[in-house]
């Protein structure tokens, strides 16, 4: 049975990674906002019949009337910038220019006039969220969308578990209280996949002050053990490193970093690792991973937030070079993304903003899709 379409906003679409892992289950985004150029330019490249919507502009510009003039809006997301709540970041929390912007979103739901708000949000940003200002930034938050009449869930889930990459973040669920379902619980929920005992202490913390809920989930995908499935295969010979530079990466490594580094160069498979510069006790070094998986994937503002990816195996010389615009789009879930637009460092820049496809569709099929279209399953069966 064919399902009415789900209109959307994208708040900080980016380069639309949410888009991505969304539209295949029926949402329509009729409105996208981000202010990099680079960003709409790679988003319009995807989804071309965006340019009648996608606004780039600040979103202090924004306008709740904006919206208005649009088809009803069910659904709204925002991944609204992690820097200022970023243990990596400058820890201002939601009062920096950056992840402030989280008012601004809240401020142009509340402008809604001509249309009733959306009845679902969906909010995308890093941990250090739940732990910015001692948790006084997420309370703030939580209080702010309960005041605009939302019912509130939070979730924790590490990409790991679809991507092999370890890309941990939060994501906070506002539900209107007439799209409850039925199953929904209040209270504080028992710990799990998607809620580790922090989130459950939020919960316990705010649950009887601000309207919050659960929904009972399935637990989350083992996930790839190794890089395999993510390497550009189509690499041309002259990007892996030379010789020197490869010596001087080795040696840059600790005592602890070149018996992992020797150990994986003498084994029997051929194995890929990812490797972060870091700078210890003033000393720019090399980092390798422990496991086989990629570290998270960073905007690429300087060299120390670039992955480089390290061939190892068959006691056979190494082989090191930078990951590609390519790999990084497989490690976000965008295997099928078009890298028809921007540099290499601004197609990293754009992939190390986003959003993981795989995440965000595992929460659209197993909480967005119940709440707004609660008897599409039953109709199907």
């Amino acid at each position: 049975m064919e399902t009415t379409v789900i209109n959307a906003a994208e708040f900080f679409a980016g380069i639309g990674l949410v888009r991505t892992a969304l539209e295949p289950l029926g949402v329509n985004v009729v409105w996208a906002n981000d202010i990099k150029e680079a960003k709409r330019d790679a988003y319009l490249a995807n989804f071309p019949d965006a340019k009648d919507h996608f606004a780039r502009s600040d979103i202090r510009n924004v306008k709740g009337e904006d919206l208005d003039k649009l088809p009803e809006i069910e659904l709204a997301t925002s991944s609204f910038p992690c820097i200022d709540l970023s243990l990596a970041g400058n820890r201002r929390g939601l009062v920096g220019d950056q992840s402030g912007m989280f008012w601004h979103f809240a401020r142009v739901l509340e402008q809604m006039q001509d249309r009733p708000r959306p009845r679902v949000v969906l909010l995308e940003n890093v941990h250090g969220f739940a732990t910015s200002h001692g948790g006084k930034d997420l309370t703030e938050a939580l209080e702010r969308l309960s005041q605009l009449g939302y019912s509130l869930d939070v979730l924790a889930i590490d990409a790991k578990h679809f991507v092999p990459q370890s890309r941990p973040r939060m994501f906070i669920i506002g539900i209107m209280p007439a799209d409850l379902p039925k199953n929904a619980h209040v209270g504080v929920p028992e710990i799990s996949d998607v809620r580790p005992a922090w989130v459950t202490a939020i919960h316990k913390k705010h649950y009887e002050a601000f309207k919050m809920h659960y929904l009972d989930l399935p637990a989350l995908p083992q996930g790839p053990s190794d890089l395999n499935a993510v390497i550009d295969r189509e690499v041309p010979e002259s990007a892996w490193w030379d010789d020197r530079r490869v010596k001087a990466f080795v040696d840059s490594l600790s005592d602890g970093q070149r018996i992992r580094f020797e150990a994986l160069r003498k084994a029997d498979q051929l194995s890929y690792r990812t490797a972060y510069r870091r700078t210890r006790q003033g000393v720019s070094m090399w980092e390798l991973r422990r496991d086989a998986i990629a570290g998270c994937l960073r905007t690429t503002g300087g060299g120390s937030s670039k992955q480089a990816l390290v061939e190892l195996g068959h006691d056979r010389e190494p082989r090191i070079r930078w990951m590609t615009p390519r790999e990084y789009a497989n490690l976000m879930g965008a295997t099928d993304y078009k890298l028809l637009s921007g540099t290499p460092n601004q197609q990293l820049f754009g992939f190390g903003d986003a959003v993981v496809v795989d995440v965000v569709r595992w929460i659209g099929e197993h909480y967005l899709l119940p709440v707004l279209r609660p008897d599409t399953e039953s109709e199907d069966e």
